[in-house]
């Protein structure tokens, strides 16, 4: 499994059509081979920057599968313009995982 993440900072006075837009990708993105799940975070701190997280099954399904793919123009029309600057895409792979005990059981 491959996380992909991007800081998405987003022009002043945009957030609410960014975010009104970006659940419109979420349906074009979670359709795609390979696709696991994702998560949009926005920054308590700094509140027109939002954190993207996407679980790929590989990076190849993201960079080759998605990002080569018709719906990534689509994805790229309804996102792209509302990005300043546009955002540096990395990828991760896990090493270590925890959860929290939460109900007393060991």
């Amino acid at each position: 499994m491959i996380l992909e993440l991007a800081i998405l900072n987003i022009k002043q006075g945009l957030c609410d059509s960014f975010e009104q837009s970006f659940q419109k990708a979420s349906t074009i993105i979670s359709s795609m081979d390979g696709y696991i799940e994702h998560q949009l975070q926005k920054c308590v701190e700094t509140p027109n920057q939002y954190l993207l997280l996407v679980k790929w099954e590989s990076i190849e399904a993201h960079e080759i599968g998605f990002r080569q793919s018709d719906q990534y123009q689509e994805w790229k029309q309804l996102l792209h313009h509302y990005y300043d600057p546009f955002p540096v895409v990395e990828h991760y792979t896990s090493i270590y995982s925890q959860t929290a005990n939460r109900g007393g059981e060991v």
